[in-house]
C-alpha cells in the first residue's frame, strides 16, 4: 500500500448517513441543488486495529467536482451491500493494499504484500452490482486492479518480479505525492481521452501491481512508456474506468487532467430522483 495523503479513521457509519439529504429537508441551509447532488461511495481501508479508514484526498475530491462523499463500511451481509447499492449514484474504489491471488486462480507470489480479506469480499461484491445497474464507477490504483478481478480479469501480484523481459519505470515514486512522476500514453478514441483531451500526459506512480488482462467487456485505454496498463475502462457502460496513478493527490496540486476526470466521473451520475 501507498499512502498518497493522510489517511482519516471513521469511528462509525450507518446506513442513516446514506439518507443525508432526507434528514437535512427543511434546513434553512439546504437548496434543493445541494439535496440532489449525487451520493458517491467511497471504499475504505482497515486499519491496524480494525477501524474503516480513508484517504482525505478521496474525499475532498469528490467534493470539489460536485458530489456527496459517502465512506462506505467493508460489509458482508449480501441484503446490505444490495441495498447500499441502490442507495448510492455512483462509486469510487480506492487504494489500498494488495489483493487475494486466489481470487484470480494464482497461489501467494513471494512479492505480495498485505491483503484485506474482507475488503476484498465487499469490493467484489458492489462493483458487479453497480456496473449492472449501469452507474459510474472509477476505480483508483487497488481501485482499478479490483474493478479487472471482478469482471473475469487478472493482474501480477509484483511487477518488478514478475516482468522480467524489459526494465521498469519506477513505479512507487519517492517524489511528493502531488508530483507527476512519467508519462502514459492514451488510446486515441478512448473515453478516456475524450476526457482528458491530450494523447500523452504525467502521471504520479505508487504501486507494485498492475493489471495484467482486463475483465470482460473492458479494454485497455492507457499505458506507461514500459507497457504496463495505466488505465482501463469499459466498453459496454456509461462510466467505468480505472486508473493505476490516483487523480485525487494530483487534483490537490491543481492538475487539470485529474479535474477533468473527477468532473466526468460526477457528470456521468444520472440526476438523483429521491
Amino acid at each position: 500500500m501507498a499512502v498518497c495523503h493522510k489517511m482519516k479513521k471513521v469511528s462509525s457509519i450507518s446506513f442513516g448517513s446514506l439518507d443525508l439529504r432526507d434528514q437535512k429537508k427543511g434546513r434553512d441551509e439546504t437548496s434543493e441543488v445541494d439535496r440532489l447532488k449525487p451520493l458517491i461511495g467511497i471504499t475504505s481501508s482497515v486499519g491496524k486495529n480494525g477501524e474503516t479508514v480513508v484517504g482525505d484526498a478521496y474525499i475532498k475530491a469528490v467534493l470539489k467536482s460536485g458530489g456527496i462523499p459517502v465512506v462506505l463500511p467493508n460489509l458482508t451481509n449480501e441484503e446490505a451491500i444490495e441495498k447500499l447499492a441502490e442507495k448510492l449514484d455512483g462509486l469510487l474504489v480506492t487504494g489500498g493494499g494488495d489483493i487475494d491471488p486466489t481470487l484470480f486462480n494464482e497461489e501467494p507470489h513471494p512479492g505480495l504484500g498485505e491483503i484485506t480479506p474482507d475488503r476484498d469480499v465487499f469490493e467484489l461484491a458492489i462493483i458487479p452490482k453497480m456496473l449492472k445497474a449501469d452507474k459510474p464507477v472509477l476505480g483508483i490504483c487497488r481501485g482499478v486492479q479490483i474493478l479487472s478481478i471482478a469482471t473475469g480479469g487478472d493482474m501480477y501480484q509484483d511487477v518488478y518480479s514478475q516482468i522480467t523481459d524489459r526494465p521498469l519505470l519506477q513505479h512507487q515514486q519517492k517524489a511528493p505525492r502531488g508530483h507527476a512522476s512519467h508519462y502514459v500514453t492514451v488510446e486515441n478514441g478512448s473515453l478516456l481521452h475524450r476526457i482528458i483531451g491530450l494523447e500523452r500526459f504525467k502521471v504520479n506512480s505508487f504501486h507494485h501491481q498492475t493489471v495484467r488482462r482486463p475483465g470482460r467487456g473492458f479494454r485497455v485505454s492507457a499505458v506507461s512508456s514500459d507497457g504496463l496498463v495505466e488505465a482501463i475502462e469499459s466498453t459496454e457502460h456509461r462510466f467505468a474506468i480505472g486508473v493505476q496513478w490516483h487523480p485525487e493527490c494530483l487534483l490537490e496540486a491543481g492538475d487539470t487532467s485529474a479535474a477533468k476526470l473527477f468532473a466526468a466521473f460526477i457528470l456521468g451520475v444520472s440526476p438523483p430522483t429521491r
